[in-house]
C-alpha cells in the first residue's frame, strides 16, 4: 500500500461502494378492525361487549339510592326485629331526673352516669334542692362524669330557671326546653320523647351520628343537619323508637372502631366503607 493512502472505512449507514445490506422483511401485521382490541398476541377481542357491560354497571350504580323508601323501610324493619321494645338507658323517675342525667351524659357513658345519679338524687331530691345550690357545691358530686364544671353550671342554671319561670315543672315544649342552660336539641328530644312521648325530633347522639352516616341515611356531619335528614326519611311515628334502636345498635354491634359486621343483621344492606367484613360492595364515602 502506498504511503499516505488510507483505506476507505465502512460508512456509518452500513453501506459501502455498491454494497447493500439486505434485511429480512418484517412479518406483515394483520389489519385490526376498528371495533377490535388486541388482548394477547394472536388474539383479538371485540370491545363491544365490554362497552355494553360498562354501561350496564353504570346504570346499576345509578339505580342504587341509599334513602329509597324501600331501603329505609327494610332498615327500620330489621331494627324492629333486633330491638323491639328498647328505651332510654338512663335511670330516672321524673322528667327532671331525666334532664339532669342527659346533661351529665355528654362525653360520658350511660353506665357511668347511672352510677352517679342514684346518690345525687338521694342527696338533692327535688328541682328546688338543686336550685338552692351553687355550681361549686355540685361539682364534687358530678366530677366523675367529666367536664364537671360546665355540667354543674348547666344543671344548677336549669334548676333555677325551671323554678323561677316554669313553676318547678320541666316544660314539655321544645322551645321552652331550649331556653334552659345546657339544653340543646339532643337533650330536649330525649326528654320530650322518652318522658313526655312527644316526637318533636330525632335524638342525634354519637351513635346515631355514626350509624346514620354508615347506613348512608345522611352525608352530613353536623348533628342538627343529620337530624333534619333523618326527619325527612324516617316516619314521624318512628322518630322516638328509631333513636333508641340505633343507640342500642351502636352499643351492641356497630362499634366505632371495630364494628361487629359479621354478626350484624343489617350487614347485607350496609355499604359502609369502614366495615370489618362485607358480602356487598362498600362505599368509601359511607363512614361513621
Amino acid at each position: 500500500m502506498a504511503r499516505g493512502v488510507v483505506p476507505r472505512q465502512p460508512a456509518r449507514t452500513g453501506r459501502q461502494d455498491k454494497v447493500r445490506v439486505s434485511r429480512a422483511p418484517s412479518p406483515a401485521k394483520p389489519k385490526q378492525r376498528a371495533h377490535e382490541v388486541t388482548t394477547a398476541p394472536g388474539r383479538a377481542k371485540s370491545s363491544a361487549p365490554r362497552q355494553k357491560a360498562a354501561v350496564s354497571s353504570g346504570k346499576a350504580a345509578k339505580a342504587y339510592k341509599a334513602i329509597a323508601p324501600e331501603r329505609v323501610s327494610e332498615i327500620l324493619k330489621r331494627l324492629n326485629d333486633l330491638y323491639p321494645e328498647v328505651t332510654c338507658a338512663l335511670t330516672h323517675n321524673s322528667a327532671w331526673e331525666l334532664l339532669v342525667a342527659t346533661i351529665l351524659s355528654a362525653q360520658s357513658t350511660d353506665v357511668n352516669v347511672n352510677r352517679v345519679t342514684p346518690e345525687l338524687f338521694r342527696k338533692y331530691p327535688s328541682v328546688e334542692a338543686f336550685a338552692a345550690l351553687t355550681p361549686e357545691q355540685l361539682e364534687p358530686d358530678v366530677r366523675s362524669t367529666g367536664f364537671f364544671r360546665n355540667k354543674s353550671k348547666s344543671v344548677v342554671g336549669a334548676a333555677k330557671k325551671i323554678v323561677s319561670d316554669f313553676g318547678g315543672q320541666v316544660p314539655d315544649d321544645i322551645e321552652k326546653l331550649l331556653t334552659l342552660p345546657g339544653v340543646a336539641r339532643k337533650t330536649a328530644n330525649v326528654v320530650l320523647g322518652t318522658w313526655f312521648k312527644k316526637a318533636e325530633g330525632v335524638v342525634v347522639d354519637t351513635h346515631v351520628h355514626r350509624i346514620s352516616r354508615r347506613l348512608e341515611l345522611t352525608k352530613e356531619n353536623d348533628p342538627q343537619k343529620i337530624e333534619q335528614d333523618l326527619m325527612k326519611i324516617v316516619p314521624r311515628e318512628r322518630w322516638i323508637l328509631f333513636s333508641h334502636q340505633v343507640i342500642w345498635h351502636g352499643r351492641k354491634l356497630c362499634f366505632a372502631r371495630k364494628p361487629n359486621c359479621v354478626d350484624c343483621p343489617l350487614e347485607n344492606i350496609c355499604h359502609a366503607g369502614d366495615k370489618t367484613w362485607s358480602t356487598v360492595e362498600t362505599h368509601k364515602g359511607a363512614v361513621g
